[in-house]
């Protein structure tokens, strides 16, 4: 990967150790640095941070057992954040697969990705948000 001017791979767990020993054991096989800069920060600010900070996403898939399929499509914004709140047994950036989103506009972004929500669909125990661009 070096020789194609990757040097490092950023990924945005903040407390699996098992997803951290597989970013370390797979960046290491490749020769890339790992880049974890959300290890063990506190997720209600991570999220604060995020919308504060001017990023627009929206909910694109679901674990069926945690959240139903109203959740999809919900933009994620100070609402969304009490809402998981207020339910005690989701984590709040859905670190355990509770939740998927969908980035599309942000201070780093030179324009919105413009996209359409389709159906809503149940798959293997999952709710996914089709999209289109």
């Amino acid at each position: 990967m070096k020789e194609k001017g990757i040097t490092a791979g950023v990924f945005g767990d903040i407390d699996l150790q098992e997803h951290r020993d597989w970013v370390e054991r797979v960046c290491k096989d490749i020769g890339i640095k790992p880049v974890l800069p959300l290890w063990k920060e506190k997720r209600e600010r991570l999220l604060k941070e995020f919308i504060n900070a001017g990023f627009e996403a929206v909910v694109i898939a679901t674990r069926a057992s945690s959240l139903g399929k109203e959740w999809l499509g919900r933009k994620i914004d100070k609402k969304f954040v009490a809402d998981l709140e207020a339910m005690n047994h989701i984590d709040l950036c859905g670190e355990k697969g509770e939740y998927h989103t969908f980035v599309f506009e942000g201070p780093i972004f030179k324009e919105p990705v413009k996209f359409t929500a389709g159906r809503k669909v149940l798959r293997d125990r999952n709710w996914f948000l089709e999209i289109a661009l």
